[in-house]
């Protein structure tokens, strides 16, 4: 099937098809901290404790990894730009909506008014059951977002270009176009983050081994969860936090590598050294998100120049926060985050 002619933006800008070749011409100024690119989707939740099947009313959020991790940099201070794909219709409207409320640039969605929004339905865990999920995103208008219909400007103007391994299971175009926009940007002196975020009902670990392992080695800073990264390289289950970390950073030649820990914090490794950090124990009113707001809270402090401790305290605090507020989105202040790291004694009221 041949490519669709590159679309126009709703700012006005071409796509990236269009100026191919010419990359000497295009502007360089940094309008963004960080942009990304990502499927965000329509979330229905029963309420606690009920069941899926039981639910004659559903909650409904928004969700989706790089948007959410935008939002939790947007709402810390740092200019953030989000790209996708959606239908241009009452729904697809209130997702850009409510992400751009919270900072977040959405000027640059791609609108087409013949594909679907995603969604996905979410039943909480309720000890002792686990959470469980289940997708409805076949054929949705992200899954057929091509390379010619990106718009440029944003990937020549950020300083960070961040993405996920959920959208590169999504399809063999939608890697393409990741790739694209990943090798794009870092020729326009972006950096690249990339949150491994598997996900077995999109694909296997096998599959996601080959598909991200290109990211993993070229990424400036990867994040992986401990027993992502474990399966990823095909270490023995019993093998050390720091004895993972320094594995998935050999991997990578000693560039930025976070492994995280659950309710135990994180560790990183870089140029050799290795840092971790403990964290609070917190109660978990939406455990959907945390890895995404723990990826804001780190490449905000990253961005700041914090020492690896200190950021991995912001990235700890800031998902720690998240898991006390419904939803998928961390919708939390600088200040939170400062109370966190202050106060021994975070929950009490201030009056």
């Amino acid at each position: 099937m041949e490519p669709k002619t590159p679309e126009i933006d709703a700012s006005g800008s071409k796509a990236c098809g269009q100026y191919q070749g010419a990359a000497d011409e295009l502007p360089c100024s940094k309008l963004y901290d960080f942009v990304s690119i990502g499927e965000t989707m329509l979330r229905f939740s029963p309420p606690i404790p009920l069941r899926l099947e039981q639910a004659n009313l559903m909650e409904l959020h928004i969700g989706g990894s790089e948007s959410n991790t935008l939002v939790g940099l947007s709402r810390l201070g740092a200019r953030a730009c989000w790209i996708s794909r959606l239908p241009d219709h009452s729904l697809g409207q209130q997702v850009a909506r409510l992400i751009a409320m919270h900072g977040v640039d959405t000027s640059h969605v791609v609108w087409t008014s013949e594909d679907r929004l995603g969604v996905y339905y979410y039943e909480p865990a309720c000890f002792p059951r686990s959470g469980e999920v289940i997708y409805d995103r076949k054929d949705s208008a992200f899954t057929k977002f091509t390379y010619q219909q990106i718009p440029c400007h944003p990937l020549e103007s950020c300083r960070w270009f961040h993405a996920t391994g959920i959208s590169l299971a999504l399809n063999p175009t939608v890697r393409t176009t990741m790739e694209f926009a990943r090798d794009y940007a870092r020729r326009h002196g972006a950096c690249v983050s990339f949150d491994f975020n598997y996900r077995s009902k999109l694909w296997s670990i096998e599959q996601a081994r080959v598909g991200c392992l290109p990211w993993v080695e070229s990424s400036d800073l990867v994040f992986f969860a401990k027993r992502d990264a474990i399966a990823f390289l095909e270490l023995a289950s019993d093998t050390s936090d720091q004895g993972v970390v320094e594995a998935l950073a050999k991997l990578r030649g000693g560039k930025c590598s976070i492994v995280t820990l659950g309710q135990q914090g994180a560790i990183a490794a870089e140029s050799g050294q290795v840092c971790s950090v403990g964290t609070k124990r917190v109660d978990g009113a939406g455990r959907l998100g945390g890895g995404d707001a723990f990826s804001a809270g780190f490449l905000y402090a990253r961005l700041q120049g914090l020492p690896m401790d200190e950021t991995l305290r912001w990235a700890n605090a800031m998902a720690g926060l998240k898991y006390s507020i419904p939803g998928d989105m961390p919708i939390v202040h600088k200040q939170d985050i400062v109370r966190w790291l202050e106060d021994g004694a975070p929950g009490s009221v201030r009056r």
